[in-house]
């Protein structure tokens, strides 16, 4: 999935899940940087910009909240475009609140 993407500049945060060499070298091959935790495991414990990857949280938070209303996570709608109208309505309610 990474491969059709274009990272140019761009920054990828994501978890210790994602600690992997292959991974990496995918993301550095695209100059993009990769705000990933090393695991406890690895050798050598790569510098990881934790003020970045605190903004994860935000995301994590927000997934939370737009769940909590049913027709997104049980995925009612049989259509996309139904499907991404109501995700904007629920995205705009929580953030006027």
């Amino acid at each position: 999935m990474l491969q059709a993407m274009d990272l140019t500049g761009k920054t990828v945060i994501a978890d210790r899940g994602y600690d992997m060499n292959n991974i990496l070298e995918l993301i550095e091959k695209q100059h993009a940087l990769a705000v990933i935790p090393s695991r406890k495991h690895r050798n050598i414990q790569r510098n990881c910009g934790w003020w970045l990857y605190k903004e994860r949280h935000l995301v994590e938070c927000l997934f939370n909240k737009l769940k909590h209303y049913r027709r997104l996570a049980t995925r009612y709608d049989k259509l996309s475009c139904t499907f991404a109208a109501f995700l904007s309505l629920a995205s705009i309610l929580l953030w006027l609140n």
